[in-house]
């Protein structure tokens, strides 16, 4: 009875410290960093232009919303049949009109997640990682040079290391396996990147950055020790890998907080995929500070708009809060297919700074929808990519 009301005593002494830590490790997360464009301060959201595009929206579109940094997706350019021609263009950037910075994903999270879930065919060794493209059937090997050559090809401003990303039920035995894997492919591609950048003749005003991901699953030690190993190494940035939620969508609130306070305190944290506008909100508290998914334009697409609540006048320090999953209802999500706005004549969104968004009613939008018109998806689209740049922006000037 005694040592079961010590370790409750100790448990609760540990939580209470992190808290503390992770309070000085975090007032808030502001880290600044250089791209060949200029400089970048987080909190960042970079909406995901997979194919070097976002669907449904044009480049001054965007830009709009007040994003600066875009997601492209290296597993999907890379086995675009006409690959090569943006190795032509010059990157991506210059490919796609997109005169701000661009990061690049390594590839890792869509060969493996296939992979893993029997998606596609192929095998993984601790060398490379062998797939069939779910496009033609053709077959590929990925290894952590190619995939740092591909994103130089694409000649991104963050670029990120091969890792091996299992899920989340997958037993302690195949967890550990995928840990050193990833550090050890983390070591051979900040060799290979080395390599190119003396290659390439790359100056140091433009060199990229290069992020590292840390994986573990559920286990917050294997999450600790992965990510010390990495620091170990040592990168300009470092990502957490995998889903920040568990199988059941309960949201990792102690791998989050944990695996934050073993990186350095002045390195980019990259909490990929994230996600959910209370995912956000949560990772930021605990420690991350840039993100990045689909989920503003494809929900846009689908009708889906996102709101921040009448009464919502900006964020306070919630760290003790957070650190135990909770999250203020900020925001609604409606859809606007709904017949409750078929006469709602009301603006889209008359605080926006977006002019169409102000001029076109909720009304006209539920009838482009019905009508299954692009106009329609796009305006959507729009709506909540500024939605999240605001969050952002709240997140920046916290009280």
């Amino acid at each position: 009875m005694m040592k079961s009301l010590l370790g409750l005593i100790m448990a609760e002494y540990n939580n209470f410290v992190s808290k503390i830590n992770l309070q000085k490790n975090n007032k808030y997360r502001k880290v600044s960093f250089s791209t060949k464009y200029g400089k970048l301060s987080t909190p960042l959201f970079l909406p995901d232009a997979t194919r070097a595009f976002i669907k449904s929206t044009d480049n001054d579109e965007v830009r709009k919303t007040k994003t600066e940094i875009l997601m492209v997706n290296t597993f999907h350019l890379y086995l675009q049949h006409k690959f090569e021609i943006i190795r032509k263009a010059g990157g991506v950037s210059n490919f796609m009109s997109w005169n701000q910075p661009l990061m690049s994903d390594s590839g890792g999270f869509q060969v493996f997640s296939l992979l893993h879930n029997h998606k596609i065919k192929g095998k993984i060794t601790d060398d490379y990682v062998e797939f069939k493209s779910p496009l033609d059937g053709s077959m590929h090997k990925l290894d952590a040079e190619k995939s740092i050559n591909i994103q130089f090809d694409l000649a991104t401003d963050i670029m990120v290391c091969l890792d091996d990303c299992p899920p989340h039920e997958s037993d302690e035995k195949l967890m550990k396996i995928s840990v050193e894997r990833t550090i050890n492919w983390a070591k051979r591609a900040k060799c290979e990147f080395e390599k190119q950048l003396k290659k390439r003749k790359i100056k140091e005003k433009d060199r990229p950055l290069l992020l590292a991901v840390i994986q573990g699953g559920l286990d917050v030690d294997l999450r600790r020790y992965c990510a010390k190993a990495l620091v170990e190494i040592g990168f300009d940035a470092y990502g957490l890998g995998a889903r920040p939620v568990d199988n059941n969508g309960n949201f990792l609130s102690e791998v989050l907080r944990e695996t934050a306070l073993v990186t350095p305190k002045e390195s980019l944290r990259f909490a990929l995929g994230v996600g959910m506008p209370e995912d956000i909100y949560r990772s930021y508290f605990l420690g991350w500070d840039a993100f990045d998914c689909v989920i503003p334009t494809r929900e846009g697409r689908h009708g889906r708009l996102f709101y921040f609540n009448q009464n919502f006048n900006g964020f306070e320090s919630k760290i003790s809060d957070v650190s135990s999953g909770a999250c203020p209802e900020f925001y609604k999500a409606v859809n606007i297919k709904n017949k409750v706005f078929q006469e709602d004549f009301s603006a889209i969104n008359k605080s926006s700074d977006i002019k169409v968004l102000r001029d076109y009613s909720k009304a006209f939008l539920h009838h482009l929808f019905r009508l299954n018109d692009p106009l329609g998806q796009k305006l959507a689209s729009l709506n909540n990519l500024e939605f999240y740049q605001n969050l952002i922006k709240y997140l920046k000037v916290i009280k």
